[in-house]
């Protein structure tokens, strides 16, 4: 019987997968054998083929750019700065910890973010294997290598800036572990991976709903990984966005920094038209 820190039998959680007898981790990867073919990007090229470690400053400013003026960024942000009101941060912790509804108690729901945060690493390497790199094996295995080490070293910074803020902030953990809260690690690496994978999606040939359903399905992961952290009682909603927003920055920057792909430019765009006594503000938002 599986036992918690404290020594208690514990809530095992979602079980379908060990029912069954599969493992993610291979599971996942069987799928991008079958997905992938020898083809090429639009452009010609493989998939990881024009990395380049000098993009340049104007590569560099677009992707930063559309970074920060991506939803995916700033609504997090948003979001953890509506948590700050009437103390819903702390009640929505406390709630979740005491009713743990989704993953029936804290010790199961601390071990499936660990889980989950692994599934989000497994789903960026099948989705880099499924990319098109051509049919020539030695090109094939040389661009792979160079792109997933992009992904790796977004990953890298991601950690970097979670410890560094994490240290800076010095916010008490919900639970009171001698650790900081904010940011969750835990979410932000789950998040930069799920949309580096979501990046690697767009450069393969399926269907639009099936991308959507792709792309649903990993951003699946990162909000469940983000739940299991407060269900766990490991961080505050706020926190698990604000490590939302971090990783979802740098997949996108690094992404379009370094890959040598096309710029896929914001989803979302502002307008601010100034009225008599007031102003018209539109946002448009492309799905």
């Amino acid at each position: 019987m599986r036992r918690d820190r404290s020594g208690r039998p514990s809530e095992t959680g979602p079980r379908s997968l060990r029912r069954r007898g599969l493992s993610v981790r291979w599971v996942l990867p069987a799928l991008a054998v079958l997905t992938c073919g020898c083809a090429t990007l639009p452009d010609g090229h493989g998939w990881g083929e024009n990395v380049t470690v000098t993009p340049g400053w104007a590569r560099v400013g677009e992707a930063a750019l559309g970074a920060v003026e991506s939803p995916r960024f700033w609504g997090p942000l948003v979001a953890a700065g509506l948590f700050q009101v009437d103390g819903w941060d702390h009640r929505v912790s406390n709630w979740a910890r005491t009713n743990t509804p989704i993953f029936g108690s804290e010790q199961s729901a601390y071990d499936w973010s660990n889980r989950l945060r692994s599934i989000s690493e497994y789903a960026y390497l099948a989705t880099a294997l499924a990319t098109p790199s051509g049919s020539d094996p030695k090109h094939w295995v040389f661009d792979k290598v160079k792109g997933v080490a992009v992904g790796y070293v977004a990953v890298a910074a991601t950690d970097e800036e979670s410890a560094l803020l994490r240290n800076a902030a010095n916010r008490q953990r919900p639970n009171e572990a001698p650790t900081g809260s904010m940011p969750s690690s835990h979410t932000s690496r789950s998040a930069v991976f799920t949309e580096l994978a979501e990046r690697n999606v767009d450069s393969l040939e399926v269907s639009k709903p099936l991308r959507r359903i792709l792309d649903f399905g990993l951003d699946g992961l990162t909000y469940a990984t983000a739940w299991a952290r407060v269900e766990a009682g490991y961080h505050y909603p706020s926190d698990t966005l604000v490590g939302m927003s971090i990783g979802n920055f740098n997949g996108a920057f690094f992404n379009d920094s370094f890959m040598g792909l096309p710029l896929q430019g914001a989803h979302a765009s502002f307008a601010v038209t100034p009225l008599p006594g007031g102003a018209l503000v539109r946002f448009d938002y492309g799905f």
